[in-house]
């Protein structure tokens, strides 16, 4: 006669964000607990009929009255645990180490009913120690080791023993030894199919865990990053301005405003030299500076349409198609971060794709999502299969790589995801999904008329070299 035990997960140094361990070690300690539950109601059951089938099938006589109440307790045991496995997400070693007392407590008073230490089913307390050294720390199975030692003695001192002849001799015949095999038999199926449960949810456990390690390192690569093109911005914007305070010079001299050629080139420098301050503007507001300045209250369809708009005009495509099916506006507040996210995109197809671009917007359930077609040569396999992570190129260029890495990250910080395929006919699509949660404002309070905030907002990112083929 036997009992499972609650779960948990096995503890160990781990070296990823503190609450993602934590959620974690509860998720696993959840799936292990329904598990043992479930182990447990088997216990049960099989109790019952080894009860019966010994008492009425070998006419060995038992008390059956007692029995039936032990194993009604520990049904009821199992019932209160997994009424608070779904109230209560976190397993602690303490409350382990409680459940494994109760189940050596069961298992001692079945034993102890039905011949103490001369009970082939004795040696179901291994069953219980191993349970233990998987889930338990290592003083709580080491006291489990003495408890069941103490239980065993207990037994062959005080029990009486089973009214069963102790006739080795006629081999698998003897009653002694077909307990015994049963007894074999439930021991290891019960171990292989606790271990190899437990063992999936740990691996489980694992890859999620080198998901949080590897998404930590992604965002201090950021976050190194950002701070290398904000110091790079605040260089920049020197040099910028006496560039532009030359080319006004230059414009106001006789040489250049009597040739109409010289003049024009002079104001298209200018224009460059515009664009470049802008992208360092947004380099400094994406890291945080000035940002009062740079959000201001708008609508998802406006600011859609702005951002075509001036994306449109300073980059030299030769046909884009836009098409804004959103719906019913929403207010937001026009964050540079996303801003530079959707013209990553826009620059990276335009690279591969300079004469046709496409860029679709809708509203599906609660999420916006941006679709950017293009008619290049597409991306490569690897790069598909490794998409979002850092330094995927076919470009071969030092930093290439980083563009939809940096995109796939800010869609991640709102709580979104970025998808890519290519098209059959030619070109790729990038589909970029955000919930309409983490960008929209929320509703403004009627009982204090407070002023409505963005819910979230994105992280920064760097405009940088893209990875398409």
């Amino acid at each position: 006669m036997f009992a499972a035990t609650e779960p948990s997960a096995v503890a160990g140094e781990l070296h990823a964000p503190r609450a993602g361990v934590a959620s974690l070690d509860n998720a696993t300690g959840q799936k292990n607990m329904q598990q043992l539950i479930q182990l447990r109601w088997l216990a049960v059951v099989g109790q019952v009929a080894t009860i019966l089938v010994v008492h009425y099938g070998f006419g060995i006589r038992l008390p059956l009255d007692n029995m039936l109440q032990v194993l009604t307790c520990l049904a009821l045991f199992n019932m209160v645990s997994l009424l608070r496995s779904r109230t209560h997400r976190r397993v602690t070693n303490g409350e382990l180490f409680l459940a494994l007392l109760v189940d050596v407590a069961t298992l001692t008073a079945l034993l102890y009913l039905s011949g103490g230490a001369t009970n082939p089913f004795v040696f179901l307390y291994l069953l219980q120690v191993i349970l233990g050294a998987v889930l338990l720390k290592a003083w709580s199975t080491w006291t489990i080791v003495v408890i069941t030692s103490l239980c065993f003695a207990g037994l062959a001192l005080f029990s009486r023993p089973l009214a069963l002849p102790l006739d080795h001799d006629r081999g698998l015949w003897s009653p002694y030894i077909q307990g015994m095999l049963v007894c074999f038999a439930l021991n290891a199926a019960l171990l292989v199919i606790f271990i190899t449960r437990i063992n999936g949810n740990l691996r489980a456990r694992d890859a999620r865990l080198a998901d949080l390690r590897q998404r930590a390192s992604e965002e201090e690569h950021i976050v190194r990053m950002g701070l290398l093109a904000s110091g790079a911005a605040h260089e920049l914007g020197t040099p910028l301005a006496t560039l532009a305070v030359i080319l006004g010079d230059w414009r106001r001299l006789p040489h250049f405003s009597s040739d109409p050629e010289l003049l024009t080139e002079v104001a298209e420098m200018e224009l460059q030299i515009q664009r470049c301050k802008s992208i360092v503007s947004g380099i400094l507001l994406s890291a945080g500076e000035a940002r009062g300045e740079s959000s201001e209250e708008t609508t998802v369809r406006t600011f859609l349409d702005d951002l075509v708009e001036e994306w449109r005009t300073t980059r030299p495509v030769d046909e884009f198609d836009y098409d804004n099916r959103f719906g019913q506006d929403l207010p937001m507040v026009s964050d540079s971060a996303l801003k530079q996210m959707i013209c990553n995109v826009l620059d990276n197809a335009l690279e591969a794709s300079p004469h046709w671009l496409r860029l679709e917007a809708a509203h599906d359930a609660d999420a916006l999502t941006i679709t950017v077609t293009d008619a290049g040569p597409g991306f490569l396999p690897g790069i598909l299969k490794e998409f979002g992570k850092p330094y995927q190129s076919s470009k071969g260029r030092p930093g290439g790589g980083l563009g939809l890495f940096l995109v796939a990250n800010v869609a991640r910080t709102l709580g979104g995801r970025v998808a890519a395929r290519n098209r059959p006919e030619g070109g790729a699509v990038v589909t970029v999904t955000l919930p309409l949660a983490a960008i929209v404002l929320e509703e403004e309070l009627e009982d204090d008329g407070a002023e409505a905030a963005p819910i979230a907002t994105a992280a920064p990112l760097t405009p940088t070299d893209t990875p398409r083929p």
